[in-house]
């Protein structure tokens, strides 16, 4: 069972903070204090503001999971060695609460409990899973109650279940090894793209701002660019457009690193937060200096 996503007190002094950089920014710019190319800067950093405590969440949450993924492999890995000496998988949880595993220590210790008060072990091992809430642990509780629960050899289960948490966990491994140069090929080539963008901005477009393409006497022979018009180019009317193309390109971009480094989109949040943050802080920036 999901959990309802809630604001901590982190990410409402995030927001508060970021909020307040965009509305002073909003008030100095309607006061001529400074110009619109400043506006767009400092609410770049607001947004930013705004999002790290969302950021450094996000981290968290998959540190987290994997500590859990680890620990439960350690768990069970003592659950096999209890069964193997004969204890029946309930003794046996009772007997290892008081290990350290880190950040399951409470959820075991709770699962004890409630076996030591009599509650059937395939209800507290429901619960213990939907509260865990790790994909990879839901799936291990769910084969070792439906084996509790028939009767089957469970110490076999056992085993089965550690061997397969063990190499989830190495393959795991080993993709993240395996992407993590794809990772910093992904951010390379979107800084090039933002490099490509503000070259395209500040030089390529105001080199032919002075061409007149509605212009018979012009040295396209007054043959209209489609999608152009007659008249002269206006490098100023392209800032907005690539803007946005780069805002786009970062948070698509950061999703497709996440769903490959750790095969979720929702870590991939994180990637998009930094490449969003990245091309609207050095553009509005480029924004402030050249122009």
């Amino acid at each position: 069972m999901k959990k309802n996503f809630q604001l901590g007190k982190s990410e409402i002094i995030g927001l508060s903070i970021g909020g307040a950089i965009a509305l002073v920014s909003v008030v100095l710019f309607f006061i001529d204090f400074f110009s619109a190319k400043f506006l767009s800067f400092f609410i770049g950093i607001g947004f930013v503001v705004a999002g790290i405590p969302f950021f450094l969440r996000i981290m968290l949450e998959s540190k987290v999971e994997h500590d859990k993924d680890q620990m439960f492999l350690e768990f069970s890995r003592d659950l096999v060695e209890g069964v193997r000496s004969g204890t029946p998988i309930s003794k046996s949880i009772i007997n290892v609460r008081d290990k350290d595993y880190g950040v399951l220590i409470p959820n075991i210790q709770k699962l004890a409990n409630q076996i030591a008060l009599g509650i059937p072990v395939k209800d507290v091992l429901d619960i213990f899973a939907r509260e865990v809430n790790s994909t990879v642990i839901s799936r291990s509780i769910g084969l070792i109650r439906e084996a509790e629960k028939s009767g089957g050899k469970i110490e076999s289960i056992l085993e089965s279940v550690s061997a397969s948490v063990s190499q989830i966990e190495t393959l795991k491994k080993e993709r993240k090894a395996a992407i993590y140069n794809l990772t910093v090929q992904g951010y390379i080539i979107f800084l090039i793209f933002i490099a490509i963008m503000l070259v395209m901005q500040f030089n390529i477009l105001p080199m032919v701002s002075n061409l007149d393409l509605g212009s018979s006497d012009s040295s396209f022979g007054g043959t209209q660019i489609a999608g152009i018009g007659g008249g002269k180019i206006d490098s100023s009317s392209f800032t907005t457009p690539f803007l946005l193309l780069l805002l786009c390109q970062g948070f698509f971009a950061g999703l497709v690193i996440g769903k490959i480094s750790e095969g979720r989109v929702k870590y991939g949040l994180r990637h998009s937060f930094v490449l969003v943050a990245l091309a609207w802080l050095l553009s509005t920036g480029a924004q402030m200096l050249f122009t």
